[in-house]
């Protein structure tokens, strides 16, 4: 799976309306990918019918579910650290049941269940509806799992909620699963096949959200490119489909054509794409609707031939930058980031040169980059031998860090003197008396607060920059207000 993560939603408990009837209480914490974290909103939704309220404060709780991520070791790190916390409160509370979500529940459900008995509770992505009848089991004192995949839920009969944090912005995912057998990836064996939800309950869930006055939406994937619905089923069955499904198929460019005509006033993102799907016809859609963000997260892992081969990457390096430079053909002023695996197996110091060199020609306005962990189960694990010495990762990365710093720098740089667009979300972290936002490239702004309100679009003129963010002042209201 790509890198798809906000990193300031990871573990933040999800708070919802409180509704008076309910007598239990829900504390619920989400680590990882954007899906994992839309994930969690339609769990809260699902336990909000069923007598659960959700609270902040954990020691309250008497349910607890963290929804985890496999993608990295330092992940599963983490939510073993947020299970010792929840066990030494349930010392206290031992009516406190705990549960896990997500990707780490199918692969991990024996060792936490059986061996070291620190849940109660095993759900794994496709499994939510079932949890009524698991939660009974597990206050019945029995321990409950199900992490069965599914062909078909999409959960695109869910209404989820949404963090009670700025009402701005709110993820829509659009498709489940992943066909990408990519030799470093698990989400194929954890998340399941790719299939993708009707296009009429993505465009009433928005709907929705335009009514409650969201002001943008992310369009959310595995690998948003490979949006597909043809009446149902799937996407690796389209081939069987008959001629009047093929002929009324709706893709993600016509999707993204259809969101954007019918909600003008909206800002359109979309995560994540990969390359080898992307087309150039979403490509010319963006470039047709002013509210669809000028940004895209295109992830290439390697800057070498002879290592996206080894990852199953079904694309090569030059195809990647014909892809490039056909976005910046027909979207100048389009931002692209990327995602890097340094250090995966076999990799020479020819191979991270040739990603040097690649960073180095693209010059990205963001990057996500990490050192090469083996995940069990996948691929690379079973036929790959993790070869590359840990200081040797570490120094790789480093450089690659410290290129990509630079030309965050670079490309920031070049905006100053410049006028954009921007979408007020929250108070800057570092002063309560500036806000911040994103353009439409998706470069954090940082102004002073003055008469602006969070949700406002607002021209800010760009003063200053640093390699994360733009520093400027506010000019007045835009005319998406």
């Amino acid at each position: 799976m790509e890198k798809i993560i906000d990193e300031n939603i990871q573990g933040q408990p999800l708070i919802l309306d409180q509704n008076k009837q309910n007598q239990r209480k829900l504390f619920i914490e989400s680590y990882g990918c954007q899906m994992n974290f839309s994930d969690s909103e339609i769990v809260a939704s699902i336990l909000s019918k069923e007598g659960f309220n959700t609270t902040q404060n954990l020691e309250d709780a008497d349910l607890v579910l963290v929804n985890t991520c496999s993608i990295r070791e330092k992940a599963e790190q983490t939510v073993r650290k947020r299970l010792e916390k929840y066990n030494a409160v349930k010392r206290i509370n031992p009516k406190m049941k705990v549960g896990v979500l997500g990707c780490m529940a199918e692969r991990l459900k024996s060792k936490f269940l059986e061996e070291e008995k620190i849940v109660d509770l095993v759900v794994g992505p496709d499994a939510y509806k079932d949890l009524p009848n698991l939660i009974e089991e597990v206050d019945a004192g029995r321990n409950a799992v199900n992490v069965v995949l599914s062909k078909e839920e999409t959960y695109g009969d869910i209404a989820p909620v949404r963090l009670q944090s700025n009402g701005v912005s709110a993820f829509v995912s659009i498709t489940r699963g992943c066909d990408n057998m990519c030799t470093f990836c698990v989400v194929p064996f954890t998340r399941g096949r790719e299939r993708s939800r009707d296009p009429q309950s993505i465009l009433k869930e928005i709907d929705e959200l335009v009514q409650q006055n969201y002001k943008e939406i992310t369009l959310l994937g595995q690998n948003v490119d490979s949006y597909l619905w043809y009446g149902g089923g799937l996407k690796k069955d389209f081939e069987k489909a008959s001629d009047f499904q093929k002929a009324t198929a709706t893709d993600f460019a016509k999707l993204l054509d259809m969101v954007a005509q019918s909600y003008p006033k909206l800002r359109i993102r979309f995560s994540t794409s990969n390359p080898q799907d992307m087309t150039l016809d979403v490509i010319k859609i963006m470039a047709k609707h002013k509210n669809i963000c000028k940004h895209i997260h295109l992830p290439i892992q390697s800057g070498s031939d002879r290592i996206l081969k080894e990852m199953n990457r079904l694309h090569t390096r030059q195809e990647y930058i014909e892809l490039v430079e056909n976005i910046k053909e027909i979207i100048p002023e389009c931002s692209i980031t990327q995602d890097m695996i340094i250090g995966f197996p076999t990799e020479t110091e020819e191979d991270h040169q040739d990603t040097l060199s690649l960073l180095k020609q693209i010059k990205y306005e963001h990057g996500y980059m990490y050192a090469y962990s083996e995940r069990p189960g996948t691929l690379a694990e079973r036929k790959l031998e993790d070869d590359v010495p840990e200081e040797i990762k570490k120094r790789r990365l480093a450089e690659v860090i410290a290129l990509q710093r630079e030309h965050c720098n670079y490309r920031h740089e070049s905006l100053i003197g410049q006028t954009f667009e921007v979408l007020i979300e929250k108070e800057s972290k570092k002063s309560n008396q500036h806000w911040s936002g994103r353009t439409t490239k998706n470069i954090v702004a940082i102004f002073p607060k003055e008469m602006y309100e969070i949700g406002d679009f607002v021209m800010v003129h760009i003063e200053d920059c640093t390699s994360a963010t733009l520093l400027g002042k506010a000019t007045g209201y835009s005319d998406n207000n």
